[in-house]
Order: structure tokens, then sequence, then C-alpha cells
């Protein structure tokens, strides 16, 4: 089967968000000092970007969002899942033909998979992008949730934009 050109966008941009996920989780690694992550307390504070605002803060999340559904088998169910999700968008980009779409889908498949590699490896996600000092933000982050926040974005305005160009197209073709 040959691929699409533009399909390999979609699997740059996921090892690109790979790449860049894994390399600052590795640089919070580093800066705590240790691989055994049971040692670390989360909330340890790592470093103040523009203090009270933007914190680098260690925590690990054995959850989804926000923390739910944390804990024992979930790891595996969830990496299975977003495995699964990363399967189904790999496929998905296979077919897109347009560039906004191709961005999305390599964007969360990437989030994703760097998600993935890291419920394997430490039993939950390690996030450090720490906004609560803002009192809008409360949550703590890490590069794969970006992407994956920015592609569902990303997505939605591709829905509309398609939905908007079919119904053009079709008011034209009512005209002539």
């Amino acid at each position: 089967m040959t691929l699409p050109r533009i399909s390999y966008a979609a699997y740059g941009f996921a090892l690109t968000i790979i790449i860049v996920d894994q390399l600052t989780k590795a640089w919070v690694l580093a800066r705590l000092g240790t691989t055994d992550l049971a040692l670390i307390p989360d909330g340890f504070r790592l470093l103040d970007i523009w203090p009270p605002y933007l914190r680098f803060t260690y925590l690990l999340n054995d959850g989804v969002s926000f923390g739910l559904f944390g804990g024992g088998a979930m790891r595996w169910i969830l990496s299975v899942f977003s495995l699964v999700v990363a399967g189904a968008l790999a496929w998905w980009a296979t077919r897109a033909d347009r560039r906004l779409l191709i961005t999305a889908i390599g964007l969360v498949m990437g989030g994703a998979l760097g998600n993935v590699i890291d419920r394997i490896r430490f039993g939950g996600v390690v996030d450090f992008i720490d906004f609560s000092g803002t009192g809008l933000f409360p949550w703590v982050f890490n590069v794969a949730d970006s992407a994956i926040t920015i592609g569902v974005i990303l997505l939605i305005v591709d829905a509309f934009l398609s939905e908007r160009d079919a119904r053009e197209v079709g008011v034209a073709n009512e005209k002539s």
C-alpha cells in the first residue's frame, strides 16, 4: 500500500511531539536527581519560571485528565486505550487530505504516544508545567497534554471549516 505524501506529515508531527515531550520529561527527571519516582513527592517545585504564574512542579499523574480514574490496572487500560486511539489516528492520517486535519491528527497521536511511554515506564504520566499561580488554571500538565489539547481544538476547527466548505459547494451547485 502506498501512503499519500501528506500522511507522512502527520507521522512527522507525532514523532516531533514524542521527542520534545520525552526530552522535556528527561530534563525534569534529571532535575529531580533520581529515576525512582517513588522518592519524589508530588508537588515538588523544580523551578520558578515566572513567579507566581508559571512554575515547573513535578507531579506523577496515574489517571487521566485531572487525575481521574487513576491507580492499579488503570495504567494498562489507559495505555491500551491510548495505543488503540493512536492506531486509529495513524490509519485516519492515510485518508486525510487537509493540512489542518493532518496537523491535528499528528498532534493528538504524538501526545497520546508520549503519555503511553510514561505510563509504561513509570506507572503514570510525568507532569510539570504549572500555571496554578494564575488562579485560573489549577492543573499541572506536560508537552504531550498540550499537543493533545491543541490537536483536539484543531480537529474541531477543521470539522467546522469542512462543513462550511461543503455548504458553500452545495450552494454553488444549486445556483448553477
